[in-house]
């Protein structure tokens, strides 16, 4: 779709149709300044009380082929679908634009809701889906921008005026916009005079600022889902911050494309992140943006994590249109998760619920949710968070009852391995040093057990003064029951953080050996 102004210099407009609509439209076109013919067998009492006095011509018979002849537009605005149709189609064969009231998509555009003040006319295009809805904010817009805004619009004029006159072509842009900047009430109010001396005064100014340096500008690859685009642009913001650009490059990954199977069928460890990598290799993005539980535990030996975002809530939560809580489902209830990290653990507290897999983005989830498909889903409240939706029921599980997925809650921003220079600078604008230590020693864990991001496998990390607290727990595949265990240590540095991250590692495998060993009988 093109907003455009229609100007009524030469021609007339045509209106078929003499009903409450034809009216509408008759009144936007007078405003407008257009000459008007309307055509129609019958005409509404406020139609022609309206015409009565116009600039417009009333034919009270039925539409022919030629009245569309030397028209500038024409509307169709009968409660005839038949006529409208020929009203269209003889518009075009004249090559003259043409509107359909009744089937917007029918004719060559559509009539916007406007306000008009003078030499300022506003617009508000619903897609003619709910025209009371523009007329009310048309009315907003005409209570809000007053008289004043208009005399502001006229002193401006002048002032360009004068621009014109005195400057190069070269500078009047950024005067321009200066001027433009200035209080609308100072602006309603300047006599002719004053306006001069405000143009001379911006010119000054403009000409002492030292020339704006180009933004520099970064591509960055990202999902295309809802949550992802959300957390690419909330980077990227940082960025902003800092003087960068940022142009965002959707891509659909594997993960994204196949929803007919669960993740652990699609049989790799990084079905959200291999596309984005290859956009970074072939040089098409310059970093990429990760829910920092998507990756690997070890990534490519070209690619780096730059930084680690501020972890938004890591835990599960619990979300049913029906039932308050986890407890309240009765036996037999069916929740849905793709996760065998949440399946696993949510079967160890209640193994008479019906677990299935439900695959689809946080929106496509919890509109199965409210179809029924599910008495109740399991979904992260970090996702939750950053989209700003709910369940009529969402209740968080501790991470001592429900142990999140390593990194969950946190962002990894990711970078070629040899472009130090990018990566300090996501790295400053982006990096939350306690979450770091957290996502390394959980990572770190991640990699010495050999466990894939999709494998039923929680580890979690938090900082309790100086002290990291990590909490584990693991399905094996044999049905044996869950292991946990927890460890803890004071950590200041990454590698402090690596360290207690490949402990805990050693003790989870122990305990699985154990277990293993002498299975509860």
């Amino acid at each position: 779709m093109l907003p455009i102004a229609l100007h009524p210099r030469a021609g007339h407009a045509v209106i078929v149709g003499g009903g409450s609509v034809a009216r509408r439209k008759a009144e936007s076109f007078l405003r407008a300044g257009f000459a008007l013919v309307v055509v129609a067998p019958t005409v509404d009492a406020h139609l022609r009380e309206l015409l009565d006095g116009a600039n417009a011509v009333l034919h009270e018979r039925a539409y022919a082929e030629s009245d569309v002849d030397g028209a500038s537009v024409v509307v169709a605005a009968t409660d005839d679908p038949t006529t409208n149709a020929r009203v269209v189609a003889d518009a075009r064969a004249a090559r003259v634009l043409v509107c359909d009231a009744s089937t917007p998509q029918a004719g060559d555009f559509t009539m916007l809701a406007t306000h008009r003040s003078e030499r300022l006319t506003f617009a508000v295009d619903s897609g003619e889906s709910t025209p009371a809805f523009s007329k009310r904010l048309v009315d907003e817009i005409a209570a809000h921008f007053d008289a004043r805004y208009d005399a502001a619009a006229q002193t401006l004029a002048g002032m360009r005026a004068y621009v014109r006159a005195v400057l190069p072509q070269a500078e009047r842009s950024e005067v321009l916009h200066a001027l433009a900047a200035l209080p609308i009430d100072d602006l309603a109010t300047m006599n002719p005079a004053r306006a001069e001396h405000e143009v001379e005064a911006a010119i000054v100014r403009v000409r002492a600022e030292p020339p704006a340096a180009q933004m520099p500008h970064v591509v960055c690859a990202s999902r295309a889902s809802a949550l992802a685009m959300t957390q690419t642009r909330m980077i990227a913001a940082r960025l902003a911050e800092r003087g960068i650009a940022t142009t965002i490059l959707p891509i659909t990954t594997t993960g994204d494309r196949i929803q007919d199977r669960s993740l652990a069928q699609l049989g790799s460890v990084n079905v959200f992140v291999k596309e984005l990598e290859v956009a970074l290799r072939e040089r098409r993005a310059d970093y990429a943006v990760h829910s920092c539980k998507d990756l690997p535990g070890a990534l490519e030996p070209d690619m780096r994590i730059a930084a680690i975002s501020t972890r938004e809530d890591p835990r599960d939560a619990f979300c049913s249109e029906r039932y308050e809580n986890f407890e309240a489902l009765p036996s037999g209830a069916v929740v849905g998760t793709s996760s065998p990290r949440r399946r696993t653990q949510l079967a160890a507290l209640r193994a008479d619920l019906r677990y299935e897999d439900v695959r689809g983005n946080i929106d496509t989830r919890l509109r199965k949710l409210r179809e029924g498909s599910c008495d109740a889903i399991v979904l992260a409240m970090a996702g939750l968070e950053r989209l700003r939706v709910r369940a009529t029921y969402t209740v968080p599980f501790s991470v001592d009852t429900i142990v999140p997925a390593v990194a969950q809650g946190a962002l990894a921003i990711e970078t070629r391995d040899d472009d130090d220079a990018l990566a300090q600078r996501l790295r400053d604008a982006v990096n939350d040093p306690r979450a770091e230590l957290a996502v390394v020693c959980e990572r770190a864990a991640l990699r010495a057990l050999r466990a894939g991001c999709s494998a039923p496998l929680g580890i979690h990390a938090r900082f309790e003064n100086a002290e990291l607290i990590v909490d584990a727990a693991y399905a094996p595949p044999d049905g044996s029951g869950i292991v946990r265990t927890r460890t803890h240590a004071t950590v200041q540095t990454l590698e402090d953080a690596e360290r207690l991250g490949e402990s805990l590692a050693h003790t989870l495998s122990a305990s699985i050996d154990r277990s293993a060993s002498h299975p509860t009988r």
